[in-house]
């Protein structure tokens, strides 16, 4: 009896895995530019995501480090293009620096206040690490980095705009707490 039971049951269960019904715990795939929302403000941006850059990075202006409490503190504006309107949106934001990043390229060394910030990707919000830069000139105010990618899932670099951004607060979080990270970039 569990011969004949084990005969019937390999074919039902090859089909279910061929038409999809049972599908393990698979990664998602994302493209190299995707849509993000800056949470809780949900301005629409294009990401781009960068396996080649370690730390995201986002755009940001009139950087003004500062002190509160003793702790070291950063204040700046992101002024960008809202994706879902067309408009042009600001806002000011005020963070505690969460580390100093010392960027080697080219054109010589760069260092940049890094901060804490939350994007929706999907359906999940993820906290994650973002240097600030003037990215006026570069054509994505968003540029996610191998540790935010990480967490997404696959990137698929022929692919865009695979998944739409579709958080509330009630939406999942990752927070940076939760991840380990490559301890390749000097403090």
């Amino acid at each position: 009896m569990k011969t004949a039971l084990r005969h019937a049951l390999f074919p039902l269960l090859g089909a279910c895995l061929l038409s999809g019904a049972v599908v393990a715990d698979e990664p998602e795939v994302y493209g190299w530019v995707e849509k993000t929302t800056l949470e809780p403000w949900g301005v629409e941006l294009k990401a781009k995501l960068d396996s080649g850059a370690l730390t995201s990075s986002m755009h940001a202006e009139h950087i003004e480090e500062f002190t509160r409490d003793g702790e070291e503190w950063v204040r700046f504006e992101v002024e960008v293009e809202d994706e879902a309107t067309g408009d042009v949106v600001a806002r000011e934001y005020e963070r505690k620096v969460f580390r100093r990043l010392i960027l080697t390229g080219a054109g010589g060394q760069d260092r940049r206040p890094a901060v804490l910030m939350t994007i929706c990707m999907g359906g999940t919000r993820y906290q994650e690490q973002f240097s600030l830069e003037d990215r006026d000139d570069m054509n994505y105010p968003v540029l996610l980095g191998r540790r935010a990618i990480q967490e997404l899932g696959l990137l698929d670099v022929t692919q865009t705009f695979t998944h739409s951004p579709e958080c509330d607060e009630d939406s999942p979080l990752k927070t940076h707490d939760d991840k380990e990270y490559d301890e390749d970039i000097g403090i």
